[in-house]
């Protein structure tokens, strides 16, 4: 779904150059969840940036579904994140004054689908998170877990190929952030769609398929399900 190719990025000039990503080349398939995880200023955040084509990178490229976002204008960005890409946030991001089901129709309406149908997929994407039953109820009404989940059915009504999703369970608590990895985790059996999140919170470690690590703008490790210690593969790099 995504293939990134020694992607870098370099913020600042002089004194306050900082190089945020370093080389990473980073694959994503379909029917797969994959965790990343790091220390604070790793570049975590950066890197979900940079393949939901937020941000361009300073060198090297990313390919979403075959499309190189090399050489594309802001506009054609857009454009391929709006078809291809879901996001999903640690803020819900909700409009206090629309329903439920008015939130998630919103993903629609920026594509410009305004049809009947429209509102056949967001009530399908509330159901996929268990949420039918609160399709008119308005955001003050929800629980925070509640909210994540309305912002997953966003983020999946489109069809989207990729879900990011950074740092989805930390204003939750324990029982509510267990419930919407729950829900990513399954809707991450498609294989249709790719799932990239990530966190700090140790407690989503068993819901992934792979588990990244990252330091100082580098991959470092890469582990999948069932692996065993002598099977994961870290990469080291020269200093």
């Amino acid at each position: 779904m995504i293939e990134a190719t020694e992607i870098g990025m370099v913020r600042g000039e002089g004194a306050g150059r900082v190089e945020a990503l370093k080389g990473i080349d980073l694959s994503l398939a379909g029917g797969e969840l994959t965790l990343l995880m790091g220390p604070s200023g790793s570049g975590k955040t950066t890197l979900l940036s940079v393949l939901g084509c937020m941000l361009s990178p300073t060198s090297g490229s990313v390919q979403i579904r075959g499309r190189s976002t090399s050489g594309l204008n802001a506009e054609q960005l857009a454009e391929l994140r709006r078809d291809n890409v879901g996001f999903v946030f640690q803020s819900y991001h909700l409009f206090p004054t629309l329903t439920a089901a008015e939130n998630v129709r919103l993903a629609l309406d920026v594509r410009g689908d305004c049809s009947p149908l429209a509102r056949v997929k967001a009530d399908k994407a509330l159901a996929t998170v268990g949420l039918s039953h609160k399709a008119n109820a308005f955001p003050s009404a929800l629980s925070g877990g509640e909210q994540q989940r309305v912002a997953v059915a966003r983020a999946i009504v489109g069809d989207a190929s990729v879900v990011l999703a950074d740092e989805p369970t930390a204003s939750l608590d324990s029982e509510n952030g267990q419930a919407v990895m729950t829900v990513l985790a399954e809707i991450a059996k498609d294989p249709a769609r790719a799932m990239f999140i990530v966190t700090h919170d140790p407690r989503i470690m068993p819901f992934a398929d792979r588990i990244l690590r990252i330091e100082d703008g580098r991959i470092v490790s890469d582990q999948r399900r069932g692996a065993n210690l002598s099977a994961v593969r870290t990469l080291k790099y020269a200093s």
